[in-house]
């Protein structure tokens, strides 16, 4: 198994603290060789890390930056579950922008994420994706991804 775990370290980051669903489910589960994640939004230490609509309250770049927090707290709901070492692949990334009327550059905005799976895993980062214009997110939040990866 590839040493994930190190090559955050050496990228300067620390995966955070499961957040703690904001409704009925769970942060991920596992069924065979894959863990799905719940959608995972900008928490920062239990808070959101921002609210509002891109393309108003939220600009494009800080929204990037927004999603790339997401795919770390999806990150920690598989490690929690089954450790990020244990992970082959990142199959399929999902994201959801909160969009103002007329934004449509979600995905450069879902890219945050996309690009963090590249530095982290490489090729083995490279996905699938879906990057989705929504009206409203859960809290206000501006960014929310979810994942499909493999594992060993």
């Amino acid at each position: 198994m590839a040493d994930w775990k190190q090559r955050l370290a050496e990228l300067g980051l620390k995966l955070p603290v499961v957040a703690a669903p904001v409704a009925a489910y769970v942060p991920a589960v596992r069924t065979g060789s894959h863990v799905f994640t719940s959608g995972q939004l900008p928490f920062v230490d239990g808070a959101l890390a921002a609210t509002g609509k891109v393309g108003a309250e939220v600009g494009p770049e800080e929204a990037k930056e927004h999603a790339r927090l997401c795919a770390l707290n999806a990150l920690a709901a598989v490690d929690a579950l089954v450790g990020v070492d244990s992970i082959v692949k990142i199959i399929k990334v999902t994201g959801y922008v909160a969009s103002a009327e007329g934004f449509t550059g979600q995905p450069a905005v879902i890219n945050g994420a996309s690009e963090l799976f590249g530095e982290i895993f490489g090729e083995a980062g490279a996905h699938a994706r879906a990057a989705v214009g929504v009206a409203e997110l859960p809290l206000g939040a501006p960014v929310e991804v979810d994942l499909i990866v493999e594992i060993a």
